[in-house]
């Protein structure tokens, strides 16, 4: 049976609202060690900046069938969570079962040639070790050096009867975003509260969706492969997101809309067809679950659970960590329960709009944010992304407030949920050995950087045809016509 590994060092409860985890699984036997052919295959589905924005979550102006078939054969989880809100980062962490932040890997592509890993050993290497042929057939985005982990891209040339932990990495929904053909789409989508409804946001977002069709239409191509092989009944299938939706308050934010992510995991004669979990689920618990799924003990130093072990009732609480993302330098930790939010900004003075390159170039609602504000023209709550400073600690109640625009930090009546949750990041701070709990910025360092990303963005900025220096005004009208707004 794989090691019980303590995580949070705190007794998990079932939620109510759940039934036994006897309800989901048929047969499950997490004992006893497969070996040889009768271990399952393993293939991760993983599409770059996800959020639950799919047929299958309930969103309504999107088509997945593909996805929301494979969520109708398995089973879907509610309350699943990235660790970072940033790819390599995110990655870091899924692919070794540790926090980023206790390996040294939090900064968003510094590639950390000397990662504090010790004894951690990425997902790939342990399952190669036991027998599997391992593969990846895309992003290799994690942020340490590695050796060669992966037998290659094709799991079909592996050795008669060798089972296989496979890897498709899908590009959509990342930006640059596919183009809406649906004319009707950016009318009939539904935007969050916290983005002003005006056209450019509209036409983003419905290229955002029709972003992630052409997601899911790769996805049904992975998942017909196995089919066409004969191989899906013997493939546990993992599909998620490396981390939310690339838009701001999304992307690089600790909002749900940058780290809550799908998760959808089908087991053939283990799994029931179509259970929704609504378990707290963190992505480093991925690697500890495949390996359980393998017959693979769970070593001691992973921080990730297995999800499918006998009697797991979820976390708690699950964290996050942004760190420098580019050459937007920052700080900020976050600690999600089923009902509250806490994020602590340590540099409260940077605004939401802090400059960086890859925004500004990249996501149009945040010069349009800018330019409403700036017009007086952007009312609540939109209007709060573009303060000129954060709130040290923010605090929101989820179910009530899922789009966490009410911060009721300083609100009497949640003080005491401000203390414990205050009181329970503090901790996990201390037992996982955050990297950067007494960094500070490296300012020669930091100054080469932001100068080197200063550069692509002029360079870039050249190419669309535009003056690096364009006011923000005429940035916007740039995006309007871009967008095909008329």
């Amino acid at each position: 049976m794989p090691e019980k590994v303590e995580v949070d060092r705190e007794s998990p409860r079932m939620p109510r609202a759940l039934s036994v985890m006897a309800a989901v699984l048929v047969g499950f036997a997490p004992a006893t060690r497969a070996e040889g052919p009768e271990r399952p295959n393993v293939l991760w589905i993983i599409a770059e900046d996800l959020s639950p924005d799919l047929g299958c979550y309930g969103t309504q102006a999107v088509s997945t069938p593909n996805v929301d078939r494979l969520a109708s054969e398995g089973v879907r989880f509610t309350r699943a969570f990235t660790t970072a809100s940033v790819c390599s980062s995110s990655r870091s962490a899924f692919i070794t079962g540790v926090y980023q932040t206790t390996t040294g890997t939090h900064d968003h592509r510094t590639r950390n040639p000397k990662p504090k890993l010790g004894d951690v050993t990425p997902l790939p290497t342990l399952m190669k070790r036991a027998g599997y042929y391992v593969t990846n057939r895309g992003k290799e985005d994690y942020n340490f050096a590695h050796g060669k982990l992966f037998d290659g891209a094709d799991w079909r040339k592996r050795k008669p009867g060798q089972p296989f932990f496979a890897q498709v990495q899908i590009h959509e929904p990342h930006r640059r975003f596919v183009t809406n053909r649906d004319p009707q789409r950016a009318v009939k989508l539904e935007l969050p509260s916290c983005y002003p409804d005006h056209p450019i946001m509209r036409a983003d977002w419905a290229n955002y969706l029709a972003s992630v069709e052409k997601m899911d239409e790769k996805a049904g191509a992975a998942l017909k492969q196995l089919q066409d092989e004969g191989v899906a009944e013997r493939t546990v299938v993992f599909f998620f997101g490396d981390h939310g939706r690339a838009h701001y308050r999304g992307k690089q934010w600790l909002y749900d809309g940058g780290i809550r992510i799908p998760l959808i995991v089908r087991w053939p004669g283990k799994i029931e067809a179509g259970p929704v979990d609504g378990r707290m689920i963190s992505a480093i618990d991925l690697a500890a679950t495949t390996l359980g799924i393998a017959g693979i003990n769970v070593p001691e130093w992973m921080q990730g659970r297995d999800i499918f072990a006998e009697g797991y009732a979820g976390r708690e609480a699950v964290f996050a960590a942004r760190d420098r993302s580019g050459d937007a330098l920052d700080r900020v930790r976050a600690v999600r329960t089923a009902r509250y939010k806490y994020i602590r900004n340590y540099y409260p003075e940077l605004p939401y709009t802090q400059w960086s390159s890859y925004k500004v170039l990249s996501y149009p609602g945040q010069t349009l944010v800018q330019v409403l504000a700036e017009r007086g023209e952007l009312a609540a709550p939109a209007a709060l992304f573009a303060a000129k400073r954060r709130p040290a600690e923010e605090l929101y109640d989820v179910p009530a407030d899922p789009d966490e625009v009410v911060n009721l930090a300083r609100d009497p009546k949640h003080a005491k949920a401000l203390a414990e949750l205050r009181e329970r990041l503090e901790r996990w701070i201390d037992e996982t050995g955050d990297a950067t709990a007494d960094e500070r910025f490296d300012a020669a360092a930091a100054t080469k950087l932001v100068k080197a990303k200063l550069g692509w963005y002029q360079r870039t900025m050249q190419k669309r045809g535009l003056d690096p220096k364009i006011s923000k005004e005429d940035y916007v009208k740039w995006w309007a016509k871009e967008l095909g707004i008329k």
